[in-house]
C-alpha cells in the first residue's frame, strides 16, 4: 500500500514539473546554440536594434499551413526567432502566422503586402510534385512596409529581418556619397550593390569640383574606378573629409587593359594613388597573377578553338579576418594591383582578399601573352594583399578606409550580366563597415559554410560515411550489452541467499 502511494506521488510530481515547465518555456523563451557559426542566437547588432526601437512593429509571417519537411523546419526556425525578438525588443513586436491558402482575404492581405505564391517539390510515394506554398512575411511600422517575399533558408535571415526593421524605423538614413567626375562607374554600373545598401543608406553622385559642395553630409565616400586624374583642389577636399574623421572606400585600377582589341597593358595614375601613398598606403603598379585562376575558350584559327588560363583573372579564396570578408567564399578580381602598407605603427592594416601560396607579380605595362604555357615555376609568391582595411588618424580625428586594388571588380558589364555575388558582398560589406557602427555587417554574410562531400579525399568522405552509418548501430549494441550485463548481476543476486530488495 505504502509503494503505491509513493508511485502516485510520484506521478504526480513529474506530471507538475512537465506543467511547470511548459508554462516556463511559453514565458521565457531560450535556446542553446552549438553550432559553429551561432546561426541562432541573436547577434549583439540585432539586440541593440531591437532595443532602441520607440515604435511598435508589427511581423506578418504568410506560410503554407503543409510544408514539405526542410522547409517545415525553417518555418519553424523563423517561429522561435520571431519570438526571441519579440522578448529582445520590450514589448515593441507582434507577430502572427497566417496560412493565404486557407482564406482567400489572407491571400489577397498578402498579394497586397508583395508576397505571392510559389511552387516547391514534394516527394510523395516516391513521386516528385509541385506543390503551391507561400513562404514569405510583412515587417510593417505604421502605415510603411517591408517585405522578405521568400524564406527558404536561415542563413542571412536574421540580416534580413533586422535591416528590414532598422530600414523602418530610422527615418533619417546616412547618405552615401559615389564620387563621379573622372570616368568613374555611375551608379547604374553598381545597381546590385545599390540595391542592398538602398536598405540602410541614400546614395546619390557627389561631384567634387561644385564650388558649395559640402562633405561632412556624406558618412562614407565611395570612389570607384576613376580613369582621369583628380585635380590638387579635388585631392585637397578629400584630405580635409578624411582628416575630420570621413570615410573612404577607394578601388582603383594601376593597368589599363583591354583583351578584346589588343593584348597590352599600359599604367595607370589618377592622382589617388599618390595621395594614398602620402599616407602610407600603396596600390603599387603591378598586375598580380594566381595559379588559381579562370579559363576562357579563344580562337586562334578558323574551326579551331583552344581553352587557355587566364592567371591574371584571379579566382580568391584566402581572406583575412574582418567583418567585412567573413563569410566570403570567393572573389573574383582582374588584372588587379597589390595593396600594401608603409604608415607607422599607430596605423592599423588588415588584409581583405589575399591570393594563394601559388601567386606573383608582373609589370602594368607590357604585351600579355595569353597563348603563354605557365607553370608553377612563375608564381613564386604567396599571400599578396589585394584588398584592405585600413583604420587610425590621417589628421584629427580617427577615422576608416577600404582600398581595393581593383575598380572593377563589382561592374557591370556592357551585356549587363550578372556579378559574382562575393564581389557584391565585397562592395556592400565595405560601406557597412565604414558606415554602420552597429555591427550589422556581421550578418550580412553569416550562415552556414558549404563543406561538400566531393572536396574530400576518397579515404575520408569514405571513413565519414561508413561512420554516419555504423556509429548509431554501434552505440547500440553497446547500451545493449550494458544492460544485459546489468540484469545479469540482478538475476546472481536475487539468487544469493538472504537475499532482499
Amino acid at each position: 500500500m505504502r509503494s503505491q502511494k509513493k508511485v502516485t506521488i510520484y506521478i504526480l510530481l513529474v506530471v507538475g514539473v512537465i506543467i511547470l515547465f511548459n508554462f516556463l518555456s511559453n514565458q521565457f523563451f531560450f535556446r542553446l546554440d552549438f553550432t559553429e557559426d551561432n546561426r541562432y542566437t541573436l547577434s549583439r547588432a540585432t539586440i541593440d536594434v531591437l532595443k532602441n526601437l520607440e515604435e511598435p512593429v508589427t511581423i506578418t509571417a504568410y506560410f503554407s499551413g503543409k510544408l514539405p519537411p526542410q522547409l517545415e523546419q525553417i518555418k519553424r526556425d523563423f517561429q522561435h526567432m520571431l519570438i526571441e525578438y519579440a522578448n529582445r525588443s520590450n514589448g515593441n513586436i507582434a507577430y502572427e502566422f497566417l496560412d493565404p491558402l486557407k482564406d482567400d482575404q489572407i491571400k489577397n492581405q498578402a498579394a497586397q503586402a508583395g508576397i505571392n505564391q510559389v511552387q516547391v517539390q514534394v516527394e510523395e510515394k516516391d513521386e516528385i510534385k509541385a506543390q503551391i506554398a507561400y513562404l514569405g512575411a510583412n515587417i510593417q511600422i505604421g502605415e510603411d512596409n517591408e517585405v522578405i517575399p521568400m524564406i527558404t533558408s536561415v542563413n542571412g535571415l536574421e540580416y534580413k529581418l533586422t535591416s528590414a526593421i532598422k530600414k523602418l524605423s530610422v527615418t533619417d538614413k546616412p547618405v552615401i556619397g559615389f564620387v563621379t567626375g573622372h570616368g568613374e562607374a555611375t551608379l547604374g554600373q553598381v545597381w546590385e550593390a545599390k540595391q542592398s545598401l538602398d536598405v540602410l543608406y541614400t546614395t546619390e553622385l557627389v561631384n567634387l569640383q561644385d564650388s558649395l559642395l559640402n562633405l561632412d553630409k556624406y558618412r562614407t565616400l565611395v570612389v570607384v574606378n576613376p580613369t582621369d586624374s583628380l585635380t590638387s583642389e579635388e585631392l585637397y577636399k578629400l584630405d580635409q573629409y578624411v582628416g575630420n574623421g570621413g570615410r573612404m572606400l577607394i578601388a582603383i585600377n594601376r593597368s589599363d587593359v583591354d583583351l578584346t582589341k589588343e593584348q597590352f597593358s599600359r599604367p595607370v595614375s589618377t592622382g589617388l594613388e599618390t595621395w594614398l601613398g602620402s599616407k602610407g598606403i600603396d596600390v603599387n603598379t603591378n598586375a598580380v597573377i594566381d595559379l588559381n585562376c579562370q579559363s576562357g575558350i579563344i580562337q586562334p584559327e578558323p574551326n579551331y578553338y583552344m581553352q587557355i588560363t587566364i592567371p591574371y583573372m584571379m579566382i580568391l579564396q584566402n581572406f583575412g579576418d574582418h567583418p567585412i570578408s567573413s563569410g566570403l567564399e570567393q572573389v573574383l578580381l582582374n588584372f588587379s594591383s597589390s595593396v600594401t602598407f608603409s604608415g607607422d605603427s599607430t596605423m592599423k592594416f588588415t588584409p581583405l582578399v589575399k591570393t594563394s601560396d601559388k601567386s606573383g607579380s608582373k609589370p602594368a605595362e607590357g604585351y600579355i601573352d595569353i597563348m603563354r604555357q605557365w607553370s608553377e615555376a612563375d608564381f613564386p609568391m604567396s599571400e599578396i594583399t589585394l584588398a584592405a582595411a585600413v583604420e587610425g588618424n590621417f589628421g584629427r580625428v580617427p577615422t576608416k578606409m577600404v582600398i581595393i586594388g581593383d575598380g572593377e571588380f563589382a561592374l557591370q558589364n556592357e551585356r549587363q550580366q550578372q556579378v559574382n555575388p562575393d564581389n557584391i558582398h565585397l562592395l556592400v560589406n565595405s560601406v557597412d563597415w565604414l558606415s554602420d557602427d552597429t555591427g550589422l555587417v556581421e550578418l550580412r554574410t553569416s550562415g552556414a559554410t558549404a563543406r561538400p562531400l566531393d572536396d574530400l579525399e576518397d579515404s575520408k568522405r569514405t571513413f565519414l560515411k561508413f561512420l554516419n552509418f555504423l556509429l548509431p548501430v554501434l552505440l547500440a549494441l553497446v547500451y545493449g550489452i550494458f544492460r544485459y550485463q546489468q540484469n545479469r548481476i540482478k538475476r546472481y543476486k536475487r539468487m544469493e541467499a538472504g537475499y532482499v530488495q
